[in-house]
Formats: structure tokens, C-alpha cells, sequence
């Protein structure tokens, strides 16, 4: 029996009009006030994890989810955890023959494995580690989750790396130094003041400073998330917002926490069969590239779904108080693979998909309505969205070798490797190559190590092999790690001891694409009164994309709004907030050094209960008031009697607290 009010007390099952299920942070200030029951947006804790009671009629509703990679499985599982959605009644339609979309681990040992990508992880990735708290774990025992799993391995196995940044065929450069100036520190503060309504449609290089672009810090950050120059600026900032309270960790990555195996095994195979045991039901050769929908008083139903199903034309038909969940395009659709031998070749144009494609569906959609967005916009110029990735499936050769001397662990000992991707600063290709917790694969013979390659810049013919990478076999790619690496005369006894699976990848970075207001449709578009959008492509109110944490997040949204539940997606983790943050992020920033000012605020605060927020300063206590006050005649300098004024101000109340804790 499905109840409308919960029962001796006048609680609703649904939630009141204009409740806001995505609360947005940003918006005002958030402060304790009688009518307001909720906590604040972006509140994380155990008091969020509250079950809501089902909603009316649920028990006969079913819903239609259009692709089974993390999004879709996401949704499959918010709409039976907190939307109370019978397993029965939830169908997947899958294009291809397995679940997973993006986040594939595919292979053996005979013909190499296959990642197209990888997971870098961080601990406040909330709504990922709210569903995969509730996953079963892939190896401990009943009771156990996903979530207990990767603590125990990260808990217990710090990730780190001793050579993030390298040139010249095997020099480690040192990456704790970011290299920016002064004035290059405050192009990305004042980023970070701006409003993200002035950013639209504005690139990382028509904001930043040619010197800023050559920094260590950019080399840092571009090659962990995969940004090209001429990628949205906007994202960066969100980025940086997200990631403030991880910038001090940007060097040797101790930022990250990484999985025991693959991004497949890891996260999709345990919650896809959590999924089919409880019911859920998983239709495969399925393409869907259009919705049927009526429209009435600007409220758009779905009332149809127009596929192929192993080739041949059908249409679901859907009613009115079912539910459909669609994927608006896909990064890695039209991937072309290649081999030790062979090139991959792409089979789509630079300004159009074609009509056979994953973007089909949010193109048909777009042309129905503008509250579906602009896919354009993301799929317009494969030059700018393009790179590539290779797996290595190793044997002992000069290669592994060559690997150990740059692991932090040995890597056949399970433990981390080389924590991280090791990027060529130097190279033409931007190449960078990782290896991760070893096996990567449950299958994976105990001599063989899987390690994985990508390339940011496809534009420029290699620094060894004078070829653009798309134009290289997997072993010419090979050859040219070998030679950032200084071990290419060896190369006849690695290639002999490697296989080589490439993947060159059309859309990977789309959603990176610079974009404007509009251009993403919201998780449930204006009107609409039965669909939800999920994945990269779909606007939610400060989170960033290229993470499974977005996907989620646009998941979680869309259960929760279109069946009404009285419950909401917190905003992203308030870090950025943090004053520790911020002041860490300050010093991060200028390579470790105190910022200007810092000493200021260790004057006032030192000897008092706060003294902890501050980062340490870098010489001994008795050199400190030296140079507090070498740091005041240099402000002075800039900010007249003042900032003097001040300082003096400072030490009187500093002696004046010290005499009152005597």
C-alpha cells in the first residue's frame, strides 16, 4: 500500500511546490530561520542519507533508461533506493552488447587488454560515494561495500608520485615548484572571482598569459584533467573551485586515491549485478535515436521510443506517468581502435557525426525544442575534442625496468606504481604514460603489467617518429615512449615483449568544448513532465564534468525530480569554503612559499587557538619577527603608511593576548 501521508503524522510523500531538488550554494546566503527545515545546499553527512517514504502510485510506474553506462545505471539505482521504483519495472536499453559505456576494461593476455581511459579519484566525490556505499564489494565478503573496499585499499596504500613532470629522455623535473609569477597567481584568483555568467563562450587561452600557459602548474593541470587550449575557461574555474582544497596535492598527485582495478571491474560490474539480482532488466543491441513526445500547454510527454533493436525499427511505446532517463551524447562514440600494426581510422568528419551515431538522439531532440540545448556546439570540431589513448600488455623487458626506477612501489608488489600519469613536458604530442596497481585486471597473468598511454595534442608530428600520433601504429607510439623514456635503442627487445591496443577517440574531450548559457539542457528540461537527461552533457548547478561523479549527479537529479521525492542532490562539497583551503591553496599555488601577507596572519594568530589553520611558515621561530618585518617594508612599499599602521597594530595585540594568557 503506497501512502500519501505518513501515517499519525501529516507528512507528505511529495514534495511541496518550488521545492528545490538541485539547491544551488551560490545563490544566497544560507542562514537558520524557522521556515527553513532543510539543511543547508551543500550539506554532506550521514543526516542526507535519509530514506524519503514512496511516492503515490510508484508501484505502478516503470521507466525507460537509454544507455547503460554509469549514468544510466546511477539512475536504475536512485529510482529503487529513494524512489522506491519496483526493480521489475526499470529496463536499460544498451547499444552495445555489455553495460558500462565510456568506462570499459576489456582484453586478455593473448591479444593485450584495453582501457580507452581511467579513474583519478578524490574522497569528496559525494553522490558517487553515496550510491557505492550501498554496492556490494568486488572481493570482501557479504556486508562489505564498494565504498569499504576502496578505503581499505587507499588507507592502506598511499598514492604519490616521484615523477610527475619529465624532459629531456629521462629527466624528472621538480613539480613542487609551480612556476608562476606573482602577477601569473592572481590571473587565476581573479578567474576565480568572476561570475560564471561572464564566461560564456571565452577559452583557457583567451584569458591566460602566454608565460601562465607555460608553467608547470598549467602542465600540471591540463595533462590530471585533460584540458587543450582552446577548451572552455568556464570549466577551468569550475575546476578550480572543486578542486581547491586538492591544489597542494596537484604535484605528486597524493591528491588521488585510485581502485584496486579497472574502472569496469571496479565500479560497473558490481553495481550492473546488484542490478540484474535485484530485478533490473538489460536489453542490449538496442539503438534509440529519437523520442516521440506531445506537447499541451508547453508540457512536453514522452510518449514513445524510437530505436532499432538488432537492426530492426521498433517503437516502445511509453505512458504518460512512465518515466525515461537519456544520455545526451557520448565522448567516446565513434572510437577507432588499432593495434601493434595498424592505424586506427576514424570514420566520421570534423563537423559532423553523421546520422548513425551516439549523438542522434540529443540532435532530434534539439531540433524539437531549444530547451534541449545546442549538441553542435560539442560535436562541431573533432580537432579540438580529439585525443588518444594506448594499452601496453608487458612482459618483462627494458621497459618494466625502465618503469620500476620511476615507481614508488615495485610494480608486480599490488601496491601503487607510479601514483599517477608521468607527463613529457618536452613532448610534441604532450605524451604521458601510467601504471597503475598491478593486476589491473582480475585475469591478469602474475609477469604481465598493464600500463596506459594517452596524448593530449594530435596536431604535431612526434618528437622521434615524425608523425602526428593518430597517424602512428601502436608500435611507432610505443617507440616514442620509449624515446622520452631514453630507452629507444632497445626497442626490437620492448616491442617483442608488448602488446599495443590503441583507441583513438573523436568526442573524448566534447565536453570541454567552449559553451554559453543554453547550450546544455538542464537534467529535466523546462516542461517536460516524464523525461530526465543524464550524463556529460547536461547542466547541473556547480559541478564540473569528465567525472563519474557528474554523471551520477545528473542520475540522482532526475529520480528525484521527476518522481517529486521530498529529497534533494546536495550541491558539491563545500571545500572551496574552507578558510584552511583557501589558505593552503594560496601557498600551493606560490610553490610552497609563505603568499604575500601570510606572515601578517601568522603574527595575528599565532599562540591562539586558530594558530592550526595556518600553513607553517618555512624558517625556524626565532628568525620569524625578521621576517615579518622584512615582509612589511616590502608591502609597505606597495601599500604606504597603512599596511605600517597595521603591522603595529598587529604586534600591540599580539603582547596584549599573550599577557592576558600569562
Amino acid at each position: 500500500m503506497m501512502l500519501k501521508t505518513f501515517p499519525g503524522f501529516d507528512i507528505p510523500t511529495v514534495a511541496p511546490d518550488g521545492f528545490e531538488h538541485e539547491p544551488d550554494a551560490t545563490t544566497a546566503y544560507w542562514h537558520h530561520r524557522p521556515e527553513n527545515t532543510l539543511p543547508p545546499p551543500d550539506f554532506i553527512g550521514p543526516y542526507a542519507r535519509h530514506r524519503p517514504l514512496p511516492t503515490p502510485d510508484v508501484e505502478d510506474r516503470r521507466a525507460w533508461i537509454i544507455g547503460g553506462g554509469i549514468g544510466g545505471l546511477a539512475a536504475a539505482f536512485y529510482l529503487i533506493r529513494d524512489g522506491h521504483m519496483a526493480p521489475g519495472n526499470i529496463t536499460i536499453l544498451e547499444e552495445m552488447d555489455i553495460e558500462g559505456g565510456s568506462m570499459d576494461g576489456a582484453g586478455n593476455p593473448e591479444h593485450g587488454y584495453i582501457i580507452r581511459g581511467g579513474r583519478e579519484m578524490n574522497w569528496n566525490y559525494d553522490t558517487l560515494w553515496d550510491m557505492f556505499q550501498d554496492v556490494p564489494a568486488v572481493e570482501l565478503p557479504e556486508g562489505y561495500s564498494v565504498l569499504d573496499e576502496y578505503r581499505l585499499i587507499n588507507d592502506n596504500d598511499p598514492n604519490y608520485s616521484k615523477a610527475r613532470l619529465m624532459r629531456n629522455r629521462g629527466e624528472i623535473l621538480d613539480f613542487t615548484d609551480f612556476g608562476l609569477s606573482t602577477s601569473q597567481q592572481w590571473e587565476m584568483i581573479r578567474l576565480m572571482l568572476k561570475r560564471k555568467e561572464d564566461l560564456d563562450d571565452i577559452s583557457i587561452e583567451e584569458y591566460f598569459s602566454e608565460g601562465f600557459l607555460k608553467s608547470n602548474f598549467w602542465a600540471l593541470f591540463r595533462t590530471m584533467f585533460a584540458f587543450k587550449n582552446c577548451h572552455s575557461l568556464l570549466e577551468v574555474k569550475l575546476y578550480m573551485h572543486r578542486f581547491l582544497d586538492s591544489v597542494d596535492g596537484f604535484g605528486d598527485m597524493s591528491v588521488l586515491i585510485f581502485p584496486k582495478y579497472n574502472q569496469y571491474d571496479t565500479f560497473i560490474k558490481p553495481l550492473a549485478d546488484m542490478l540484474r539480482h535485484r530485478g533490473v532488466r538489460f536489453q542490449f543491441a538496442t539503438r534509440v535515436h529519437d523520442l516521440a513526445l506531445s506537447e499541451v500547454d508547453a508540457q512536453k510527454t514522452v510518449t514513445g521510443i524510437e530505436c532499432t533493436i538488432s537492426g530492426q525499427a521498433h517503437q516502445i511505446d511509453v505512458r504518460p506517468n512512465d518515466l525515461v532517463f537519456a544520455l545526451t551524447g557520448s565522448m567516446t562514440e565513434n572510437t577507432a581502435y588499432g593495434d601493434l600494426d595498424t592505424v586506427p581510422q576514424l570514420a566520421v568528419g570534423r563537423h559532423d557525426p553523421g546520422e548513425e551515431s551516439g549523438w542522434t538522439l540529443w540532435r532530434n531532440l534539439a531540433e524539437k525544442s531549444p530547451v534541449f540545448g545546442h549538441p553542435e556546439k560539442f560535436y562541431g570540431d573533432t580537432d579540438q575534442s580529439i585525443w588518444e589513448s594506448a594499452t601496453l600488455t608487458c612482459k618483462p623487458s627494458p621497459l618494466v625496468e625502465k618503469l620500476k626506477e620511476l615507481s614508488v612501489n615495485d610494480p608486480y608488489s599490488g601496491r601503487t606504481v607510479t601514483g599517477g600519469i608521468i607527463t613529457f613536458t618536452d613532448s610534441n604530442w604532450l605524451l604521458s604514460v601510467t601504471c597503475n596497481r598491478q593486476p589491473h585486471f582480475p585475469d591478469q597473468p602474475e609477469d604481465t603489467l598493464v600500463v596506459w598511454v594517452y596524448g593530449l595534442l594530435m596536431d604535431q608530428s612526434g618528437n622521434h617518429v615524425r608523425k602526428t600520433m593518430p597517424q602512428c601504429t601502436g608500435r611507432e607510439i610505443l617507440t616514442e615512449l620509449c624515446y622520452h623514456l631514453g630507452i629507444e635503442a632497445q626497442i626490437d627487445d620492448i616491442v617483442a615483449n608488448t602488446k599495443v591496443r590503441t583507441a583513438l577517440m573523436p568526442y573524448i574531450t566534447a565536453q570541454f568544448m567552449k559553451r554559453a548559457a543554453g547550450d546544455r539542457p538542464r537534467v529535466v528540461p523546462d516542461g517536460c513532465t516524464n523525461l530526465g537527461l543524464v550524463g556529460q552533457f547536461v547542466e547541473t548547478r556547480n559541478d564540473i564534468i569528465f567525472t563519474m561523479e557528474a554523471s551520477i549527479r545528473t542520475a540522482r537529479i532526475g529520480v528525484y525530480k521527476l518522481l517529486n521525492i521530498p529529497k534533494q542532490a546536495p550541491d558539491i562539497s563545500p571545500t572551496q569554503y574552507d578558510i584552511r583551503n583557501l589558505l593552503k591553496g594560496a601557498r600551493a599555488l606560490n610553490s610552497g612559499k609563505p603568499f604575500p601577507g601570510e606572515r601578517l596572519l601568522h603574527r595575528l594568530l599565532d599562540r591562539t587557538y586558530y594558530a592550526h589553520i595556518l600553513p607553517p611558515l618555512p624558517e625556524p621561530e626565532t628568525s620569524r619577527r625578521d621576517a615579518f618585518e622584512a615582509e612589511i617594508e616590502s608591502l609597505a612599499a606597495k601599500g604606504g603608511d597603512a599596511l605600517k599602521s597595521l603591522a603595529t597594530w598587529i604586534t600591540t595585540f599580539r603582547k596584549g593576548f599573550e599577557r592576558k594568557g600569562d
